[in-house]
C-alpha cells in the first residue's frame, strides 16, 4: 500500500485520525512531540548544506507538511516556525530575524530576508459563522509569497494571501495587506508604494 493511500485511509476513520494525531502531537497544544522532532522530521523535512537554525528557536514543524530550507538559510534565535497548517519553505541563502514568526503556508525565496520581529502568516482564523468561536471554524489559508532578493523591514506585518515581488524592500513597520510588484519600495501601515527601479535610468524613481 502506498503512503498516500494509507493516509486517506486514515483520515476516513475518525478514531484512527484521532489516535495518530494524539501521538503526533498533545491536544490543543500545536507542537510536536519530542520523538516526533528526534526521529521523524529529519527524515521528512530537507535542510541544505550550511543551514543554521540558532537556538533558542520554537520550530514547530509537523511531518504533515513540508519545511524545507535552502543551503545557507539561518533561523536566528527566538524565531518560531510552524507549518501545521500549511507548508513552510525557504530557499537558499535566506536569513529569518530575531524573534521572527513564519506560520504555513509561507514560501520565501532565496536571497531574500526578514529583519527582527516580523510576523508572516498565511492563513486566518475563519470567522464567517457569526455564532460559533472563530476557533472551532476552519482556517482561511492564504499562501504568502516573497521573491527572490527582497528585504522585509523589523517589525513589520505580512498578511495571508501576499505577494511581494523581487528584490523588494520593505520598510520597518510596515504592515503588507496587498501585492507589491517588483523591484519595489513599500512603507506604512498599509504599505504602500513609494519607489520603483527604473531599469532604463538604473536608479530608484519616487512614485
Amino acid at each position: 500500500m502506498s503512503l498516500i493511500k494509507l493516509k486517506e485511509r486514515i483520515k476516513q476513520n475518525r478514531k484512527i485520525n484521532d489516535f495518530v494525531i494524539w501521538l503526533i502531537t498533545p491536544h490543543r497544544n500545536p507542537k510536536p512531540r519530542l520523538w516526533v522532532r528526534l526521529f521523524l522530521n529529519p527524515f521528512v523535512h530537507h535542510r541544505g548544506k550550511g543551514s543554521v537554525i540558532r537556538h533558542p528557536s520554537r520550530i514547530d514543524v509537523f511531518p504533515w507538511k513540508r519545511f524545507c530550507i535552502g543551503k545557507g538559510t539561518v533561523i536566528e534565535t527566538f524565531a518560531t516556525v510552524n507549518n501545521g497548517a500549511g507548508d513552510v519553505i525557504l530557499g537558499d541563502h535566506v536569513r529569518i530575524g530575531i524573534g521572527s514568526v513564519l506560520i504555513g503556508p509561507v514560501t520565501i525565496k532565496s536571497g531574500s530576508g526578514l529583519g527582527q520581529h516580523v510576523f508572516i502568516s498565511g492563513f486566518n482564523h475563519g470567522y464567517k459563522d457569526g455564532t460559533q468561536n472563530s476557533s472551532t471554524q476552519p482556517l482561511d489559508k492564504k499562501e504568502v509569497v516573497i521573491e527572490e532578493d527582497t528585504h522585509i523591514g523589523a517589525n513589520s506585518v505580512i498578511v495571508a494571501g501576499v505577494h511581494i515581488g523581487c528584490r523588494c524592500q520593505i520598510g520597518a513597520g510596515s504592515v503588507v495587506t496587498k501585492d507589491i510588484p517588483d523591484f519595489s519600495v513599500a512603507v506604512g501601515n498599509p504599505a504602500k508604494v513609494i519607489k520603483r527601479f527604473d531599469k532604463e535610468k538604473q536608479q530608484w524613481i519616487r512614485v
